[in-house]
C-alpha cells in the first residue's frame, strides 16, 4: 500500500513490515498504529522532525505501551506522523505533510497525534497509540469522529516514549469502537483503579460557552437524548474567574519543561521547525525557572478546585473542541485563535491530571464533533464503561 492510499498518516521511515503480536490475548486479531514518539526496537524515533531523526540511533528496546499491546496480541502496522515535538493541535507537519482527515476532507485532522487519528478514522487500523499533553488525543478524536481517552496522569507507563512536558504528559489512544477503546485500556492502565458507579453529572456551562453555538447545541442535544443513561445534569461554572489564567499557567509550565528537555539540542543543532511550532518553541526558550515556579502555584490551585469538583462517582460533560475542524488552509491567525479556545477546554484535565474520554456524537455541517466526560482521578475504567454504554447513541447521533 503506497503512502497516498494510507492518507499520508505514516512516516517516511515507517516499519519495513508489520510487527506481529502474541498469538493470543485480549487484543488478538486487532491492528494498531503507533505515534512516532514511542520507541520500537530496531527503529529510529523521529518526534515529527527530520532533523531529530537524523541524529537518532535505532532504539534498543520497545516502549512499554507498545510492548504491552504486542504482548496482548495486537499487530503493529506502522509508525504515524505527528506534529514536531508534539507542539501543536493542528496536525500539519511542515516536513511530512498533513495526514488526510477522512471524516472531514479538506480540514485539519488535529494534532499532535494526527497520523494516529487519521489512520484509525480511515480504517487502516483498529486502534492507535498517541499521546496527550495539551489535547493531542482529544482534539484529533473530535475532528476525526473517534473515541479517545486521555488517561489519568501517570496511569500508563511512558517508559520508552519521548517526553514533552512531564507534568502533563500522558499516553492515549483512539478507536472507532468504544468496546475496543475499553479493551485497550484494560491492557495499558496500571493499578490502582478508583472504581465507583457514576451517580452525578456536572455540565460545564463555561466550557460550553467556549464552543460555537451550533456545536454547543448539538452536544447538549446529545446529552438530552442520553438522559436515561446518565444522572440528571447539573449546570456548574468550573472557573468563576475564567479560563485565561489557567490556560496561561499551563502554557508557561509546558513551555519551560519542553525547553528544559530539548533546548540544549535545539540551540546546538538549530533544527528546521515549521510555522506555529517555530514560534511556540521560541516562546518556550524565554520562560524562566521563576516564571515556571510562579505558574505552578496556579496549576496547584486549579488542580485542587477541579479534583474537589470530581470526587469518585462524579463526571463532568463539556465540548471536546470548540468547533469543527478548521479548514486545512486556515490562516496562522485563525489557528492561533482556535488554539486559545481549544486550550481553555483541554487545560482542565491537563492541570488536574484526571482522565477525559471523548465520544463522537455526530456531525455539524457534515463534520464530526466530540463530547467529553472528565472523571475522577484513576476513574478511567468508569469513563470507558460510560463510552460503551453511550456508543449506540453516538452511532445514531
Amino acid at each position: 500500500m503506497n503512502d497516498r492510499d494510507r492518507g499520508g498518516a505514516f512516516v517516511p521511515h515507517d516499519l519495513k513490515a508489520p510487527i506481529r503480536g502474541a498469538a493470543a490475548g485480549p487484543l488478538a486479531g486487532l491492528t494498531a498504529a503507533v505515534k512516532d514518539m514511542y520507541d520500537i526496537a530496531g527503529e529510529r524515533t523521529g518526534a515529527g522532525s527530520p532533523d531529530w531523526l537524523a541524529h537518532q540511533s535505532p532504539a534498543t528496546e520497545t516502549a512499554s505501551a507498545v510492548a504491552r499491546i504486542l504482548a496482548a496480541g495486537a499487530e503493529v502496522i506502522g509508525k504515524t506522523v505527528c506534529d514536531e515535538f508534539f507542539f501543536s493541535l493542528a496536525g500539519i507537519n511542515a516536513h511530512y505533510g498533513m495526514p488526510a482527515n477522512p471524516r472531514a476532507p479538506g480540514r485539519l485532522p488535529g494534532g499532535s497525534s494526527s497520523g494516529s487519528a487519521a489512520a484509525t478514522a480511515a480504517g487502516l487500523c483498529d486502534f492507535a497509540l498517541g499521546s496527550d499533553t495539551g489535547g493531542s488525543i482529544r482534539v484529533p478524536a473530535s475532528f476525526c469522529g473517534l473515541f479517545g481517552l486521555r488517561p489519568t496522569h501517570g496511569r500508563v507507563d511512558l517508559s520508552g516514549a519521548m517526553a514533552m512536558a512531564p507534568s502533563f504528559d500522558t499516553a492515549g489512544w483512539f478507536a472507532r469502537s468504544a468496546t475496543v477503546l475499553r479493551t485497550v485500556g484494560a491492557v495499558l492502565l496500571d493499578p490502582p483503579a478508583q472504581r465507583a458507579a457514576i451517580t452525578r453529572l456536572l455540565v460545564a456551562t463555561d466550557g460550553f460557552a467556549q464552543a460555537d453555538g451550533d456545536v454547543a447545541a448539538h452536544l447538549r442535544g446529545f446529552l438530552d437524548r442520553a438522559s436515561q443513561r446518565l444522572p440528571k445534569g447539573e449546570d456548574v461554572i468550573v472557573s468563576p474567574s475564567g479560563f485565561d489564567r489557567w490556560r496561561e499557567a499551563f502554557r508557561m509550565v509546558q513551555g519551560y519543561e519542553l525547553w528544559s528537555i530539548y533546548g540544549d539540542w535545539m540551540t546546538a543543532k538549530k533544527p528546521s521547525l515549521g510555522p506555529g511550532v517555530r514560534e511556540r518553541v521560541a516562546f518556550a526558550a524565554t520562560v524562566t525557572a521563576g516564571d515556571a515556579e510562579a505558574n505552578r502555584a496556579v496549576v496547584a490551585e486549579a488542580r485542587t478546585r477541579l479534583r474537589a469538583m470530581l470526587p469518585p462517582g462524579t463526571v463532568m460533560a463539556l465540548p471536546t473542541a470548540p468547533s469543527i475542524a478548521p479548514l486545512a488552509d486556515a490562516s496562522a491567525e485563525a489557528l492561533d485563535r482556535f488554539r486559545a479556545r481549544a486550550m481553555a477546554l483541554t487545560c482542565m484535565a491537563g492541570l488536574s491530571g484526571v482522565p477525559q474520554v471523548t465520544l463522537p456524537v455526530g456531525t455539524v455541517t457534515e463534520c464530526p464533533v466530540g463530547l467529553s466526560f472528565i472523571g475522577w482521578a484513576a476513574g478511567d475504567e468508569a469513563l470507558l464503561d460510560l463510552a460503551v454504554s453511550l456508543a449506540l447513541l453516538c452511532d445514531a447521533a
